[in-house]
């Protein structure tokens, strides 16, 4: 079983930045895909990033190219949402997600286990 936590979310004015982190823990976490996702309110859930399993491939949603950086650190187990010049339209809750994923770029059904989420707000 894994467990996905994510931390650092908050309030931010648009142009700024945030990191996003999600500790994983569980058995072989280290070798699993993982991802971001996000949802607004009243929109569904929304992919954003995804790094596979020794973060030398990353794979992005098109409107947060150039902006933010998937990143991981298999010792740690840690994965991080670096987010620059943030956006309205980036406010949603983050989701950490893992998986398995026999393809690349992974879908979202390929993801077996997911975190809580963390506020993202962007507001002047």
């Amino acid at each position: 079983q894994v467990q996905l936590v994510e931390s650092g979310g908050g309030l931010v004015q648009p142009g700024g930045s945030l990191r996003l982190s999600c500790a994983a823990s569980g058995r072989g976490v280290d070798a699993y895909a993982m991802g971001w996702f996000r949802q607004a309110p009243g929109k569904e859930r929304e992919f954003a990033a995804a790094i596979n399993w020794s973060g030398r491939s990353t794979y992005y949603l098109d409107s947060v190219k150039g902006r933010f950086t998937i990143s991981r650190d298999n010792g740690k187990n840690m994965v991080y949402l670096q987010m620059n010049s943030l956006k309205l339209e980036d406010t949603a809750v983050y989701h950490c997600s893992a998986g398995a994923p026999g393809r690349w770029p992974p879908a979202a059904e390929d993801y077996d286990y997911w975190g809580q989420g963390t506020q993202v707000t962007v507001s002047s």
